[in-house]
C-alpha cells in the first residue's frame, strides 16, 4: 500500500468554502466509483480556513498518471473537476493547471511498543 499527502487552497471566500464542503458531504456516486477504480483505497480531505489537506492510501500499482488518463476519459469526472475549480485556487508557485500538490514528509514520530 502507498500513501500520499496533498494540499490545495480554496478561494478565500467563506460562502464558497461552505458550499465546497457541502458538495463533499454528498459526492456524486460516479466520482466515488472513479476514485475506487483508480486504485485509491482510502481518501480523506481536511480543511482549515481556505487550506485543504488530502490523505490517499492506494494500491501498490496506483499512479497519478493512470488516474489522470482515466479522469480525462470520464465526462462526469470532468464535470465535477470543472465545478470544483469554481471554489479552488492553486497554491502559490503551482504550475499552470496544477491543482492538488504532493507534500513532502519532513517529520515522523512513532512510539515503540
Amino acid at each position: 500500500m502507498k500513501q500520499f499527502f496533498l494540499a490545495l487552497d480554496l478561494q478565500n471566500d467563506p460562502e464558497k468554502i461552505k458550499t465546497y464542503i457541502k458538495y463533499h458531504q454528498n459526492v456524486w456516486p460516479e466520482i466515488l466509483e472513479s476514485i475506487g477504480a483508480s486504485g485509491i483505497q482510502s481518501m480523506q480531505i481536511f480543511n482549515v480556513e481556505n487550506r485543504l489537506f488530502m490523505i490517499l492510501q492506494t494500491e501498490d500499482h496506483f499512479s497519478f498518471e493512470k488516474k489522470a488518463k482515466m479522469d480525462l476519459a470520464n465526462p462526469k469526472v470532468q464535470a465535477w473537476e470543472k465545478l470544483m475549480w469554481e471554489f479552488q485556487q492553486a497554491l502559490p508557485q503551482s504550475k499552470t493547471g496544477e491543482k492538488w500538490r504532493l507534500m513532502e514528509e519532513i517529520f515522523a514520530y512513532q512510539k515503540n511498543a
